[in-house]
């Protein structure tokens, strides 16, 4: 028989639920009864309604598009994506949008929003990129965290995906991603733990890939082991659309249910009878199903929503989250009020690209252009200019291109608009390159000689290379996919009335061969190995301390800000409090984002150099400070231990760092932590050094030995002899003549068992 889930539905009434089922009424309750809907049972159980996206609502339009919606579903408001949201680092505002997406659920009947996505950007290549947070899991944590606390705070259920290890589109749905369980902990199962503890969400969406060898959809140690029987999670567990293989499988692992419906039912029920699956675990699935249900139902319907008031807020994370990469000479921002001619250049500036392609794409209320907005902000003394100077599908135009260099030599400065034109990113594939168009950096280069002052908007979903143009620029603002509210906030932020405040919540390389998982994605044969292990992003870059454009955490705005008065103080075993006091210097008011890093510095690393551990935006007006303040505790500066199977906190010294980024490290404190008292356990093949290092193995060995004279005499006449036997197993000095033969190791491993 196939295992059988231990836990239990968190809801009592729950367990009664499908005692009162038919075997047949439970096993439908397991698939959808369609493409967007559960399955209901009349008078017993109601279907829920779910929707994408993570940054709007698709509802399908009743009866018509495709059978997944993508081409035909009702306006809500397209808020920035993931890519763009994150770069704000502003949980808060993170909340409010998940709010108003609760808000637009509710109205449009949807009683679970399928998402957030939370993956870590391994590869800046993956197509689906600009759906995910960061390549930092505790960045994405919180960020993530904050929408799904925002969706369910107002009575709709919020679905985190894709569990777990989904970071490329590359054969997405067959290929395995081989990981060490250290880097699935430390990296990729992180986020999902902390929202899963925190957060509670209402269901969790197994992703398509097999993980070392195992669908998702089928793995028992992912989804019941650890999701369930480690973190608590007590909700529903739902396939991403079409990830199931095999539905019975997927049941004894785990799996609740399975979307869209594959009409399978009675495969359900003919398992159950023949013994091959336990009927508990169709129970506990039926369950868990009831009991989201009479969850949800607890909560009031909106009707409507303020379209107006969504799109302001729309429009305030656009703005937040834009990332000022340079800014030379202080072009930006630009007088609306002073006399000049501005040339505004590139088809992306009239006719917006603001959201990724897929699953995710939603139809907007509004949308707005940089070029209507900078018309309506812009002051009388200001003369707009535009030019295309390039088509949108990436065909050479010279006529077009001639256009924007001769609208540049008559301007003051120039606004150019470059960016991946739809079909370069999207959901089901990965892209190739990081390089922009050829025909919009051949652009950029025919401008800068035409105009002195030149600044690029980017509009992207993943990272882009700038190594190879960006000296043909004196600012470039970041912009991302801004959603339908972005035109006007980059027009906010190019004429001053607000300050750039996003940061980088993913290293810029300088060439797509100093991605860290370079020579290891997307993989072959239908396995990707995750060859690089926790260095990730900048953990690689700033262990290896490797040159790139711009490093994770970095933005500018239009002011400076000054950290002072670093205090960390100890409150309890392994736990701190750090602050340290921000005070805006320059002469505008702005955000700054305060960053938190745990460092270890290693002769020879065996864990990432730093890494993010708290972050807080403070916006300050000119001359004004304020004090940050961080909490640190025994898990911020644990690894996880593969030999004992949990987070080891390491005796020793380790740093604190607070800066603007993980380069841009203002202030330092050296702290000790005691460790977490654990010491491995020893046997006959542990190593001499394992046993003289172990507290309480070392006495006994010494002891055993008569303090080995012989031991000590080597490693002051030949430490290099010494180093070679420390990595020999105790087991084989059986041979050596001093004292170690099988029998004597044997007494030894049993001496230290009873007594560690």
């Amino acid at each position: 028989m196939t295992p059988e889930p231990a836990d239990t539905p968190a809801d009592p009434a729950a367990d009664t639920f499908a005692e009162k089922l038919t075997l047949e009424e439970k096993a439908s309750l397991t698939s959808g009864r369609d493409t967007w809907h559960t399955t209901g049972l009349p008078g017993a159980l109601r279907p829920l309604t779910l929707a994408d996206g993570p940054h709007g609502i698709r509802r399908q339009v009743k009866g018509s598009g495709d059978a997944l919606g993508l081409t035909n579903s009702v306006p809500a408001t397209c808020f920035p994506p993931a890519v763009t949201l994150g770069s704000s680092w502003d949980a808060g505002l993170a909340r409010r949008v998940g709010e108003a997406l609760a808000r637009e659920a509710s109205a449009l009947g949807v009683d679970v929003v399928l998402g957030p996505g939370v993956n870590i950007k391994r590869s800046p290549l993956c197509g689906r990129n600009f759906e995910y947070f960061s390549e930092d899991p505790h960045l994405t944590a919180v960020m993530a965290g904050a929408v799904v606390d925002g969706v369910q705070s107002l009575g709709i259920g919020a679905c985190v995906k894709h569990f777990a290890v989904n970071n490329q589109e590359t054969d997405r749905m067959r290929v395995s991603a081989d990981v060490d369980e250290a880097t699935l902990r430390e990296i990729y199962l992180a986020a999902f733990e902390r929202i899963v503890r925190e957060s509670a969400p209402a269901m969790v969406m197994c992703s398509y890939n097999k993980i070392n060898g195992v669908y998702a959809s089928e793995n028992h140690w992912l989804l019941t082991e650890v999701l369930r029987e480690e973190w608590g999670f007590d909700g529903v567990v739902v396939s991403d659309w079409g990830a199931v293989n095999d539905r019975v499988a997927a049941l004894a692992a785990g799996l609740d249910l399975e979307m869209p419906p594959t009409r399978t039912d009675q495969e359900i029920v003919d398992a159950v009878r023949s013994g091959r699956l336990a009927e508990g675990a169709v129970d506990r699935a039926a369950g868990r199903l009831h009991a989201l249900a009479g969850r949800l139902d607890g909560a009031g319907r909106f009707e409507d929503w303020d379209a107006a008031a969504h799109h302001e807020l729309a429009r305030e994370a656009a703005r937040a989250s834009a990332v000022l990469l340079k800014n030379d000479g202080g072009v930006l921002p630009l007088d609306p009020r002073a006399r000049q001619r501005v040339a505004v250049i590139g088809e992306l500036a009239a006719t917006p690209r603001y959201q990724g392609h897929g699953s995710s794409h939603v139809v907007p209320t509004r949308l707005d252009s940089a070029w209507d907005a900078l018309n309506a902000a812009a002051g009388p003394e200001v003369t707009l200019t535009f030019a295309a100077g390039y088509r949108l599908d990436g065909a050479a135009d010279a006529g077009l291109a001639g256009r924007a260099a001769e609208v540049a030599g008559a301007a003051d400065v120039a606004l150019v608009f470059l960016g991946l034109p739809d079909e370069a990113e999207s959901e089901g594939f990965d892209r190739t390159t990081l390089d922009l168009p050829a025909v919009q950096t051949e652009l950029l280069r025919e401008v800068a000689a035409a105009c002195p002052r030149v600044v690029v908007v980017l509009a992207n979903g993943g990272v882009v290379a700038v190594s190879e143009w960006q000296d043909s620029a004196a600012a470039i603002l970041e912009a991302w996919l801004p959603g339908q509210a972005g035109g006007t906030a980059i027009a906010d932020l190019l004429l001053g009335a607000h300050s750039p405040s996003g940061r980088l919540t993913e290293t810029i390389p300088e060439r797509l061969a100093d991605v860290p998982s370079y020579l290891h994605f997307p993989g072959a044969d239908g396995r990707v190995v995750y060859g690089e292990g926790r260095y990730v992003g900048y953990r690689h870059h700033d262990t290896l301390e490797t040159s790139v454009a711009y490093p994770f955490g970095h933005g500018l705005t239009y002011t400076r800000f000054e950290y002072t008065d670093l205090d960390v103080r100890e409150t309890g075993p392994n736990a701190w409090t750090v602050e340290c006091t921000v005070t805006n210097t320059g002469g505008r008011a702005a955000a700054e984002v305060v960053q938190l890093y745990v460092a270890f510095d290693e002769e020879r690393p065996t864990r990432p150099r730093h890494e993010l551990r708290g972050f807080a935006k403070a916006e300050l007006e000119p001359g004004a400070g304020t004090r940050v303040s961080f909490t640190l505790t025994g898990r911020d500066i644990a690894r996880w231990s593969a030999a004992s199977g949990g987070w080891r906190i390491d005796p020793g010294r380790f740093t604190v760092e607070v800066g603007a980024s993980s380069r841009d490290i203002r202030l330092r404190a050296e702290l000790e932590t005691p460790g977490d008292g654990y010491a491995a356990p020893l046997g006959r093949m542990s190593t001499l050094g394992e046993w003289l290092d172990h507290p309480v193995g070392g006495r006994v060995l010494l002891e055993r030995l008569g303090n080995a004279p012989g031991l000590t005499g080597a490693a002051q006449g030949s430490p290099a002899l010494f180093e070679l036997a420390r990595g020999i197993p105790l087991a084989k000095f059986s041979t050596f003549g001093i004292g170690l033969s099988g029998d004597v190791v044997d007494e030894l491993v049993a001496e230290v068992a009873g007594g560690a």
